[in-house]
């Protein structure tokens, strides 16, 4: 299983590598821990592809600084002192729309991953994090592709333990097919297995996929899920 989870991130990561332009993804950190902020940084250092222009040691720091540095990607931990990394994450995402949002956490607090989701986080990444799935993670977020693996989503759905729940709350207005993959979705499933399971390319599944995050008026598969979560 960790192997399969290890690989699951490489491949990602090279894909959103792939995709990238020349210009370097850019990243800005909140973390009040100066060895886990100085580790993070040093990653950041040995790969050319990401540029990380801020540090902050706090939310309230952050919600000054990084809106005027307009990184691609903020990580924020997520047991913060001071202001709760929720509130942190909800204001900043109102300052600046444009930048995903992932979240570390020493353990799975349910409730604050759930708090942290729902405030616009795009995904939570448990403590600690390999160099290769922090990278998938930030070089993911900054293409739009929500770098969440199967387990992350299951995690989170076997938390709340809403899962049934989840999938009989089917948005009216989406079409069978588009039904049909959200369900998917909501179990975790990466686009590539929805291709395989529902027998189409990938690209049509990343289509259906845009047309009812337009519907469900969402922008990652992990706002899908938490907005369900929130009802």
């Amino acid at each position: 299983m960790k192997t399969e989870r290890k690989q699951d991130c490489a491949d990602r990561f090279m894909q959103a590598r792939d995709d990238l332009q020349t210009k370097p993804v850019t990243v800005a950190i909140v973390e009040e821990d100066t060895r886990v902020r100085e580790r993070l940084v040093d990653i950041f250092k040995r790969d050319l592809a990401v540029n990380c222009v801020g540090q902050c040691v706090s939310a309230e720091e952050a919600l000054e600084k990084i809106p005027l540095l307009r990184p691609k990607v903020v990580l924020i931990n997520i047991n913060l002192s001071g202001m709760q990394a929720a509130e942190c994450v909800r204001q900043l995402s109102g300052l600046l729309p444009e930048a995903e949002i992932v979240m570390l956490a020493v353990c799975f607090d349910s409730d604050a991953v759930f708090h942290s989701l729902a405030a616009g986080a795009l995904v939570c990444l448990l403590k600690p994090v390999s160099g290769e799935m922090l990278l998938g993670a930030v070089m993911g977020g900054s293409a739009g592709v929500a770098s969440l693996t199967s387990s992350n989503v299951r995690q989170i759905l076997q938390t709340f333990k809403k899962t049934a729940t989840l999938i009989s709350r089917v948005q009216e207005g989406l079409a069978p097919r588009e039904q049909e993959v959200l369900e998917y979705l909501v179990q975790g499933y990466l686009y590539k297995e929805i291709a395989e399971r529902i027998n189409v390319s990938y690209k049509t599944v990343d289509k259906h996929i845009e047309r009812l995050f337009r519907k469900l008026h969402v922008h990652s598969r992990t706002q899908a899920v938490t907005k369900y979560l929130s009802k």
